[in-house]
């Protein structure tokens, strides 16, 4: 139940937009003290204040890049002078560039998602883990994408970044086994939100043909069911979960309605 979520510590990367900033609203509105941190500052402090509103008690941030190490290590030295104990560890942070064929990728746009959706992933835990050891019902909880389970063609980079979001995620419950942290996956399907302005480098007309003709997942689709996995009680671990739009049968199936009339 919510409730267990209340004054909780819980901390999220990637919070300035999307299921980053949703979760922050929806753990927020469970009562529970956060820990905010993404790139785009101002759009954090944004997400921090809708967090306030919803109900949370305590909803502060900074500057996080999980792409470096010096920038985890200074966010991580921030917490500490917050709490000493993160019960929720929510690894958000991460992204898509580019929709080209390997033969046709560029290095910069697969170093940004091997950074952010791996390493980064991997760098947060690590820092983050020493505050979550004997906090009761403690999780990390990993954000995948159905991507991750099924490839793809020009999708052979994001694809393996999440892929290894997954594998990443089954190893460390076996390494944490014992210590009472639980450790999840939650692998969205078609959502929409920045994510394919993003991949898309600010491409609207482009970005907004994926979800053309389909009633997609929100981020507080996303974001509710985060607040679940991680107020089961503390034997209860949710190791994976799947959550797709109803359109989207698989990643190959989806329903589209056709355009209404006079629209191009």
């Amino acid at each position: 139940m919510q409730e267990r979520l209340a004054n909780r510590w819980v901390l999220i990367t990637g919070a300035s937009s999307g299921f980053g900033a949703a979760a922050a609203r929806a753990f927020g509105a469970a009562g529970a003290r956060l820990l905010l941190g993404a790139r785009r500052v101002s759009k954090l402090a944004e997400a921090a204040e809708a967090a306030r509103r919803a109900g949370s008690p305590a909803a502060e941030h900074a500057s996080l890049d999980v792409a470096s190490a010096a920038s985890v290590e200074e966010y991580v030295r921030w917490a500490r002078g917050r709490t000493d104990g993160i019960d929720v560890l929510v690894n958000n942070a991460g992204g898509a560039l580019g929709l080209e064929p390997v033969a046709e990728g560029r290095d910069q746009d697969w170093e940004t998602m091997i950074q952010t959706n791996v390493l980064g992933l991997l760098r947060v835990t690590r820092a983050v883990l020493p505050l979550m050891r004997g906090q009761p019902g403690a999780m990390i909880l990993n954000v995948g994408s159905v991507a991750g389970r099924t490839a793809y063609e020009n999708g052979a980079v994001y694809c393996g970044a999440k892929a290894a979001e997954l594998q990443i995620t089954r190893a460390l419950r076996l390494e944490l086994c014992g210590t009472g942290i639980r450790v999840g996956t939650l692998d969205p399907g078609m959502a929409e939100t920045e994510f394919s302005l993003v991949r898309f480098k600010g491409d609207a007309q482009r970005a907004e043909r994926v979800y053309e003709g389909v009633d997609p997942l929100r981020a507080e689709d996303v974001a509710e069911a985060m607040v679940w996995m991680a107020s089961r009680p503390p034997h209860v671990c949710i190791d994976e979960m799947v959550i797709k739009c109803t359109d989207q049968a698989a990643v190959y199936k989806v329903h589209r309605r056709p355009r209404p009339p006079g629209k191009d």
